[in-house]
């Protein structure tokens, strides 16, 4: 339903209780399959480890820095930590935080091989997004990725995020151009998608050997 003004034009709807929200603080998040935790120096050791796994630098392309030189470079970022054995497997972090408007972003997800594609990954996506909307009230959690990297344009929709567009030569990242997408899930949205991700985190969700019964959208179409 549209709203009107006293000259017939349409404006957008009244939020007569809004108040600006709080600013994220460096809190402990624990799930069930990981805990996220504020980055330490202690944590970056482990981190450099975890990513090497890979062999290569690939899960760097997409990033707006290059591999990082230092622990240090590492302050301010999110870790995500593995409650088996208590060691960092990756990282991810709220950005462009603007509590007036309501507004977070979450952004340099990079997820070491032993985070990728495991139920922890899932559940630490799942966190920070309560955190944000349960715990601080904000109305709108967004994603940005380059517009060329598929991975992250695939996770972002099976995390139940809409894409709204894209930023064409948005940016020049590591002397190249960069069109960005852009993606966000919004409060009144967020009912039904934590339904839908406590559904697929449950452990009967799962086979004896890790593997899901149920993908995480087949669990947002029964919630939405």
């Amino acid at each position: 339903m549209k709203t009107f003004n006293e000259f017939g034009q349409p404006v957008g709807e009244a939020l007569t209780d809004w108040q600006p929200r709080p600013h994220p603080s460096r809190v402990v998040l624990q799930g069930h399959y990981c805990r996220l935790e504020p980055l330490r120096v202690e944590h970056a050791g482990a981190l450099f480890s975890a990513y090497a796994l890979a062999g290569d630098t690939r899960s760097w392309t997409w990033l707006l820095r290059e591999p990082d030189a230092t622990a240090a470079e590492f302050a301010e970022w999110v870790a995500s930590v593995y409650n088996q054995t208590q060691a960092p497997v990756g990282t991810l972090a709220l950005m462009r935080i603007d509590p007036k408007n309501g507004v977070v972003e979450v952004g340099h997800v990079h997820f070491s091989v032993l985070l990728s594609r495991t139920p922890m990954s899932t559940e630490a996506q799942y966190l920070l997004m309560r955190y944000a909307f349960d715990t601080l009230g904000y109305r709108r959690y967004e994603w940005k990725c380059n517009s060329l990297n598929e991975p992250s344009r695939k996770a972002a929709l099976r995390l139940g995020f809409q894409f709204e567009g894209r930023f064409r030569q948005a940016l020049v990242i590591k002397g190249r151009n960069r069109d960005t997408d852009w993606f966000s899930i919004l409060d009144k949205e967020w009912p039904a998608l934590a339904s839908a991700f406590e559904g697929w985190l449950a452990t009967d969700n799962f086979t004896a050997d890790g593997k899901q019964k149920r993908s995480l959208e087949s669990w947002r179409e029964t919630r939405v």
